[in-house]
């Protein structure tokens, strides 16, 4: 599957659109990526953690999740070798990423810094 047509939704349980993986990162609002795997018990620990920021930070950041196994394409093109591996996007730059879990608290002064960033420009 061409990665411009693998579609993701948000952690966000009223989005009732798709969009493309594309499309989402390309945009101007910040996406944390979490790339993962159904049986990695690390990644189940990455859950909680996502609800909490997202929690915290609201709409100044989306969030989506790809299955590595049911998404090759997309973990192949960024080079994910090892899961969970976060990355954060806007205007489909990768702005920063990072392997393994990371505490809501890191993940939002790391989101929060790049937000800050790209205001002052």
């Amino acid at each position: 599957m061409p990665l411009a047509n693998l579609a993701r939704t948000e952690m966000n349980e009223t989005t009732n659109k798709t969009e493309t993986f594309s499309n989402i990162i390309n945009g101007d609002k910040p996406v944390l990526v979490d790339f993962f795997a159904e049986w990695c018990g690390p990644c189940k620990m990455m859950k909680p953690i996502l609800e909490e920021l997202r929690e915290k930070m609201g709409d100044d950041i989306r969030i989506i999740k790809v299955d590595i196994d049911k998404s090759p394409a997309a973990s192949s093109h960024y080079n994910v070798t090892s899961v969970p591996t976060l990355m954060l996007f806007q205007r489909g730059k990768i702005l920063w990423r990072q392997p393994g879990v990371v505490p809501a608290v890191s993940l939002q002064k790391i989101i929060s810094h790049f937000i800050s960033q790209n205001n002052a420009q």
